[in-house]
């Protein structure tokens, strides 16, 4: 989900089951993505419909994709990812003319940051807010996350 005014573009890897069967991004209710992002903004994220929170990731220039376009997997584990093509990265500069800054949701999409960064954006790795990234407390996510939104300016409403 790219908009022109994407200052910010969080990569995941590829979405897990619970994302592809609720057509989602970050579906699994464990999953911090959306808490995290709540703290930040200072909005219940997680109890808003769906569509009330891409709004809300719009506004604020906030835009959300995958590394891959495609590939194979036996469940949503990163490592069980197969046969995985990149998506479009060159495409960017067209959908995205305002992006800033790439953030690499966890360390499978962080794989692709050099294509990401070949393209001449600032890239950087976020820990994963996946539930698999259990050694990660939510405060220390939430510390990582809040210095990329404050680099790319998307702490203020």
């Amino acid at each position: 989900m790219l908009a022109r005014t994407t200052r910010l573009l969080v990569l995941g890897s590829f979405p897990g089951v619970a994302s592809l069967q609720a057509h989602q991004y970050y579906a699994h209710p464990r999953n911090a993505f959306w808490p995290l992002l709540g703290a930040l903004w200072g909005i219940d994220m997680t109890t808003l419909p769906y569509r009330q929170r891409l709004v809300q990731i719009r506004r604020r220039g906030l835009g959300l994709w995958d590394v891959y376009a495609s590939c194979r997997r036996e469940g949503s584990l990163d490592q069980a990812i197969q046969d995985a093509e990149f998506n479009d990265f060159a495409s960017l500069r067209r959908s995205a003319p305002a992006l800033q800054l790439v953030a690499h949701n966890g360390g499978e999409s962080a794989r692709a940051m050099r294509h990401v960064a070949a393209l001449g954006y600032p890239v950087l790795r976020l820990p994963s807010t996946s539930p698999a990234n259990a050694s990660w407390s939510f405060e220390r996510k939430l510390a990582a996350w809040r210095a990329a939104f404050d680099q790319a300016g998307l702490l203020s409403p």
